[in-house]
Parts: C-alpha cells; structure tokens; sequence
C-alpha cells in the first residue's frame, strides 16, 4: 500500500494547521464576495428611494412618483416602490403580493426614523426575498419609501460562488494534504 511504511499520525499532524488555515482563507473569501454581490443588490434601490423621496418632499403627487406599472414581487425581477404615510400605513404601491399592498414591519420605520435610511434584506413570504432600501420624506406631507426589487439571480450567484469555493476547497484540501505528505516523507528519508 502507498502510505504502508509512512507515519499517518504525523503527516495528519502536520496538515492540520495548513487546512485550517485554507478553510479560514475559503470562509473569508465567500464572506466578502458574497457581501459585495448582496450590498450591490442595494443599488438601484437606493437611487429610487432617494429620488422618489425628494420628489414627494418637493411636493409632487404619488401617483407622478410611483411607476404605472404593477409588480407581483412573487414572480417579478421588476424594482418596485410603496409609498407609506407617516404612521407606516400604505398610501400607494407598484409592488403587489397575492393580490394586496405587502406590509413592512413596523420596526423597519422605527429604524428609519432613527437613522434616516435603512437598507434590509425582507421576507415578506417563504421563497420571496428582497432587497429594499427604506427612507423618509418631510414636505407638505411626510412618509417613507420603500424601494426594493427580487433577490433572486442574487442568491443563485452566491449559491454558485458557494458551490465553487467547496469544490476549492476540497481540491485544496486533497493537494495540501498530498504535498504535505510527500514533504514529510522526504524530509524522514
């Protein structure tokens, strides 16, 4: 057998440091790539939000603000917006869920009230996700809007970068593993 006269123990030994060392550097680089790809799903969001809050705050009506068209958030990869009085009561929506307005947690607009803008990932269903951008307009009127839009080509980049990064690793873990070895054996005889 291959490894009949090498010493397991202390290959193994000698391997671990170097495949924590690669499960941390695998970790930390799924961690930041996948950050990156899920705060750019914010953008569009934010440029709406803010746009739209600025027309409102300058006195345009919601129906100049919001687009004509209706998005079944479900189904749709569409941006969307909901515009929401100062209570945090629905006034107008292009987002559709089953038919209704979706509602955003109250918290959300505590949050908002607080920090001026709040950028969440939202579940308003099992299997429908978002990223919206939530901010505040003071004018003649004053309210939030939420800006948002599916995150589902998102996730299914990060599922794919996951997929990748595993099937790194374990090459990674196999080679570090196999080269340890072969290290260790030459540096016994």
């Amino acid at each position: 057998m291959f490894f009949r006269n090498w010493d397991v123990k202390a290959i193994l030994q000698h391997w671990l440091l170097v495949a924590i060392v690669v499960t941390g550097l695998i970790g930390l680089l799924y961690a930041a790539v996948q950050q990156y790809l899920r705060q750019g799903a914010n953008d569009p969001q934010i440029q709406m939000a803010e746009d739209a809050a600025a027309k409102l705050a300058g006195g345009q009506s919601v129906q100049n603000v919001l687009p004509s068209e209706k998005v079944d958030i479900a189904t749709s990869l569409a941006p969307y917006l909901i515009i929401f009085d100062a209570n945090g009561n629905p006034i107008a929506s292009s987002a559709q869920l089953d038919g209704q307005t979706p509602i955003i947690p109250s918290g959300v607009f505590d949050s908002v009230r607080q920090k001026g803008e709040d950028r969440i990932t939202w579940q308003p269903q099992t299997g429908v996700r978002s990223a919206i951008v939530v901010t505040q307009f003071t004018g003649s009127a004053s309210g939030f809007v939420v800006a948002g839009r599916s995150l589902r080509e998102v996730e299914k980049r990060e599922d794919g970068l996951l997929q990748i990064l595993v099937a790194g690793w374990v090459v990674m873990m196999l080679v570090t593993f196999v080269a340890t070895a072969i290290l260790f054996r030459k540096s016994e005889t």
